[in-house]
């Protein structure tokens, strides 16, 4: 894609600035009159022909706060370059823009995008035909940070990339573990962050240090201008664009009024799979998945059930921090421990289950068992269960 000019991009902001015209309006604008600099050439009698008389003498008048966020935001786009995380601006009709964001409800007029490497175009979209977005409580049992850690670990290593939304919880912990999966030296978009405020600012402020490692790793995405602060309002509308983006959702712990709950939803109104991980009867943050999982949602133990239904071939990949960095072992081989970790999933199996699993010899799997465990990557657990720990 070519830059974006300076007179382009003041056009686009004034549109999405205009006092009283939506994104539903502003389409049926750039419908009748084309791109936002045509809009603007109209006479207040064309206007009036798409538009009530009120917003079309508003539309006629430049918005006060124009020149200043036109100024940042030119800035902002001329700090991409070398050395430094990519910084772009896509706008609806770009051949760049997601595909997947035209059958949305009210897909966004513009598109902030912060990363590494070629974030948008063939690149972008290829990453996200392999993608799932893991979402869940801000405030997850332990038990439930650690699964949506794993799982996009798994996830990850099996070459998918991981959507969320930055929050606190689940979210985090998801982008952790999909950037814990990248390779050393991949390319591979690791995770996307798709959040509710503009890319000059970092919400929560806890994040800021997770947010510089997915711009250099992977992709943080808002539809809101720069210097936008967190308003509340706009958390559960970006979930549209995180069920938007993603093949699917997997929920790892929710309450009944859980926003993740609402991803799910709108993942399952476009048609995508939406998966949540089944928890204790008495915990309140298990019920959302449980309703979920009523509701037609498939349960779901492991990743492996996942990259089955979504029918996406695994591959695992190595690790950035696995015990075996380049996920050989001595002999210059694929690790399969790192393969049985997979396998084993998140919460605590028997050997019989990991048996049946791996297909292994029962000496074999006992080795392999073994061996995980002293390296500090398996637990043993009483009643000859075992449990990951990394």
């Amino acid at each position: 894609m070519q830059s974006m000019q300076r007179p382009e991009l003041e056009g686009w902001l004034r549109l999405t600035l205009a006092p009283g015209v939506g994104n539903i309006t502003a389409r049926k604008l750039l419908s009748a009159f084309g791109p936002p600099q045509s809009v603007f050439e109209q006479s207040t009698t064309a206007l009036r022909q798409v538009l009530g008389d009120t917003q079309a003498v508003a539309l006629r008048q430049t918005p006060t706060q124009l020149p200043e966020l036109l100024e940042l935001s030119w800035k902002w786009l001329q700090e991409s370059g070398a050395g430094a995380a990519q910084r772009q601006i896509l706008v609806l009709g770009d051949a760049d823009y997601p595909a997947s964001f035209l059958s949305i409800d009210d897909p966004p007029l513009m598109l902030y995008l912060l990363g590494s490497g070629n974030i948008a175009g063939t690149g972008l979209a290829d990453a996200l035909r392999s993608s799932v977005a893991v979402v869940g409580s801000r405030n997850p049992t332990p038990q439930g940070a650690l699964n949506a850690r794993l799982f996009s670990r798994a996830l990850g290593e099996a070459g998918l990339a991981i959507v969320s939304g930055l929050a606190l919880g689940i979210d985090g912990a998801a982008h952790e573990g999909a950037l814990e999966s990248l390779a050393v030296g991949s390319e591979r978009l690791a995770t996307v962050a798709v959040v509710g405020t503009g890319l000059d600012r970092v919400y929560p402020k806890r994040h800021l240090e997770l947010a510089h490692r997915i711009a250099r790793n992977g992709l943080l995405l808002s539809e809101y201008p720069l210097g936008t602060p967190p308003v509340t309002a706009n958390f559960p509308r970006r979930n549209r664009l995180i069920a938007g983006l993603a093949q699917g959702t997997l929920v790892v712990e929710a309450a009944l009024r859980s926003g993740s709950l609402i991803t799910a939803r709108l993942t399952a109104e476009q048609g995508k799979e939406v998966f949540a991980i089944p928890g204790s009867i008495h915990s309140p943050q298990a019920r959302g998945c449980h309703a979920l999982i009523k509701q037609g949602a498939k349960l779901v133990e492991s990743a492996q059930d996942i990259l089955e239904e979504l029918k996406f071939d695994f591959v695992p990949q190595p690790a950035r921090d696995s015990a075996a960095n380049s996920g050989k072992d001595e002999l210059g081989g694929p690790d399969p421990t790192q393969h049985l970790l997979v396998l084993i999933g998140f919460d605590p199996v028997g050997l019989d289950a990991l048996q049946a699993r791996s297909g292994l010899e029962t000496a074999q799997l006992q080795a392999q068992l073994m061996t995980l465990e002293l390296a500090g990557e398996l637990a043993r657990l009483p009643g000859g269960l075992f449990q990951r720990v990394k």
